[in-house]
């Protein structure tokens, strides 16, 4: 009883805030604009932009401005059931907004190792980050160099993992964006026993396993496939956590002989069994599936749990990776039919 009086108000709250979402008819309206300017239009007078966008002049944002003004309705959504919520879903939704603070610095690393980027502004996410986040935005953007960048990250959680990268070769991008998400997913396993009790931890624990494990089936296919890497460099590459893969299966799948073997030890795991048609090949595709799937049928399930924040932050960023390839695709002059393809695509 006393969970469900405590989610009771966030449960309606977030269903009310759900109903906003964009629906596929709004989709479809949107793929028939023809500029920029009129799918900022088009969403000024959207239940779930209106009231966030009213005052925007459509004709003078750039597209870059429309794409951050996207990513802030996330950041608006987040503090809005933020202040609704009591301090246990806080404690949720503090380790969850772990995810913005990495876009943020995975954002800044790339102006870094790519001289030619025009500086970056990030002022209108300013606000909400010295609410939340102890990183400081001018110290990251200013950045020029990654040693200015990992310097800029002491007393935060990231220095650590970031000041240790470099000491016996020279790193890429990609290893800095890596060790971020190794970090973070690893910590949300090692906390989760501390921080949750009762439905919440089952909940953080199904929704949480599922994505680790479908996202270690990609990165051992993509380091095969793509990167022929040995099976050492693969193991570091991987979320140190076991769902329904079993260490077994793991090991089997990162030391198959060849792909067709690959395909053989996947046939053999729990994810084949739930999803037939799943193979190397579309890995992606499913993990995305597989996502949605386990946090509506949660959601629906358990209204009033953590799982429930969970899905609507999911469908949000959803939204907002939809809504900018729409743009995306306007911007270059694609028919209404290519951009609906390209938007089901996400």
């Amino acid at each position: 009883m006393g969970t469900l009086l405590s989610y009771s108000g966030l449960s309606t709250k977030i269903r009310a805030m759900q109903s906003k979402l964009m629906t596929e008819r709004q989709y479809q309206e949107i793929a028939q604009l023809e500029s920029i300017p009129q799918v900022v239009a088009y969403l000024k007078k959207q239940p779930g932009f209106k009231e966030l966008w009213t005052d925007l002049d459509e004709n003078s944002l750039h597209r870059g401005d429309i794409e951050k003004l996207l990513t802030h309705t996330i950041h608006q959504n987040f503090a809005k059931i933020y202040k609704f919520a009591n301090p246990s879903q806080r404690t949720f939704m503090a380790l969850y907004f772990k995810r913005y603070e990495i876009a943020i610095m995975k954002e800044c690393l790339r102006r870094v190792f790519d001289k030619t980027r025009e500086g970056l502004d990030l002022s209108l996410f300013k606000d909400f980050f010295d609410r939340h986040s102890k990183l400081d935005l001018d110290k990251l953007t200013q950045a020029a160099t990654i040693e200015e960048f990992v310097n800029s990250l002491k007393g935060t959680e990231y220095y650590s993992p970031l000041s240790k990268i470099g000491e016996e070769y020279t790193p890429l991008l990609f290893d800095y964006g890596m060790a971020l998400d190794q970090y973070y997913f690893a910590n949300i396993w090692s906390v989760k026993d501390k921080l949750f009790k009762k439905r919440d931890l089952q909940e953080i624990i199904k929704a949480y396993g599922n994505k680790f494990d479908m996202l270690n089936l990609q990165w051992i296919y993509r380091s095969r496939r793509y990167y022929h890497m040995a099976p050492a460099d693969i193991y570091a590459l991987l979320i140190p956590v076991h769902y329904k893969l079993s260490h077994k299966e793991i090991t089997a799948l990162v030391e198959a002989a060849d792909n067709e073997e690959f395909r053989r030890v996947l046939d053999t795991t729990a994810y084949k069994k739930r999803y037939p048609e799943l193979a190397p090949e579309n890995l992606e595709e499913y993990y995305t599936l597989n996502l949605r799937n386990v946090l509506e049928s949660e959601a629906r399930k358990y209204p009033h749990s953590v799982i429930m924040i969970y899905s609507y932050f999911y469908h949000k960023e959803h939204e907002v990776d939809r809504l900018t390839t729409a743009i995306e695709c306007i911007r270059y002059g694609l028919s209404p039919a290519e951009t609906l393809d390209y938007i089901h695509k996400n």
